[in-house]
């Protein structure tokens, strides 16, 4: 079965952060940013991989400018891919679901990147108002 409905959206969103949740190396670093928010933070991530997967008009926002403060480093990105990678493995099989892979490890390396250079930069990022 491939990622198709925003059902699957949501099956993928949820089992991906009750992974994340229980994480030794990510779990404090979530726990700390979100602190009580979570049903929130879980509905921005279906609109999210809804924008991205079904091209829904449902999530507007900068999702780098939330991570730019985070201590956060490869060890955490790569953490964070191989979770996204099982747990799309373990429920999916599809284009979508190879695009979703492949747009995860895109995000991980553009973050990183961009983290990078605002850590190593005199000049603070700050959103757009």
């Amino acid at each position: 079965m491939d990622i198709l409905t925003n059902e699957d959206i949501k099956l993928m969103v949820d089992t991906f952060y009750g992974r994340v949740r229980e994480d030794e190396i990510l779990s404090p670093i979530f726990d700390d940013k979100i602190k009580g928010r979570w049903p929130m933070h879980l509905e921005k991530m279906y609109g999210f991989w809804a924008s991205i997967l079904l091209q829904e008009r449902s999530y507007y926002g900068n999702p780098f400018i939330k991570h730019v403060d985070l201590p956060i480093d490869k060890l955490h990105f790569d953490r964070w891919e191989n979770l996204f990678y099982r747990t799309v493995d373990d429920l999916f099989e599809g284009k979508k679901a190879e695009e979703a892979k492949w747009r995860a490890r895109k995000m991980s390396e553009i973050f990183q990147i961009k983290l990078s250079l605002a850590k190593n930069s005199d000049t603070k990022i700050r959103p757009i108002l």
